[in-house]
């Protein structure tokens, strides 16, 4: 069976399965455009957060792949390497706006590490068949290091986060969709 996104160049990139990728999803009671809406706000970023990492943000809500915006971090909150407070710049990657359809955005980060590192995170919105309830979006939350530089994916640095802290964001992030989340 062909996939009908390979013909689509608007379409999410197919699944990779691989070790060194981790995903998870869940439905959530909200259009995909809302959910969007806070994947492409840096104050989003910060407020889905469920590893204490991300402190704040600066920058504009992004629109495009190339699009950039500054996460102020600590690493502290992880308890693994004390790097003091630090920032990233998010670069965004990949950018499939909702359209009524599946919509996806990703990024990677970039800082004073040499050589870059290379993982991505990202987001892969996709309607649910209304079923009365209100509009609903199956979220799928991914981290993939499987391109990060040799010296980053072998080192046993990655990955930085677990399945489980993918799976808790997509909670605090349906709880900032319904309930809205403070703003820098």
């Amino acid at each position: 069976m062909t996939d009908p996104r390979a013909s689509d160049p608007h379409s999410p990139e197919p699944h990779r399965p691989g070790p060194y990728r981790f995903e998870t999803n869940r439905v959530i009671p909200a259009p995909v455009s809302e959910i969007f809406a806070v994947l492409c706000d840096p104050d989003g970023h910060v407020a889905i957060d469920s590893s204490g990492m991300l402190q704040s943000a600066d920058g504009a809500a992004v629109a495009a792949e190339g699009d950039t915006f500054v996460v102020h971090m600590d690493r502290e909150a992880l308890g693994d390497y004390n790097l003091g407070h630090y920032d990233v710049t998010v670069v965004i990657t990949r950018f499939v706006p909702p359209t009524g359809g599946t919509a996806e955005i990703a990024w990677t980060i970039e800082g004073d590490i040499e050589p870059p590192i290379g993982h991505v995170y990202g987001y892969r919105l996709t309607p649910v068949e209304d079923s009365g309830d209100g509009p609903m979006t199956d979220v799928l939350s991914y981290y993939d290091w499987s391109e990060a530089h040799p010296d980053w994916r072998d080192s046993g640095v990655l990955p930085v986060l677990d399945a489980k802290a993918l799976r808790a964001t997509l909670g605090i992030l349906e709880r900032a969709v319904r309930r809205g989340y403070v703003r820098g």
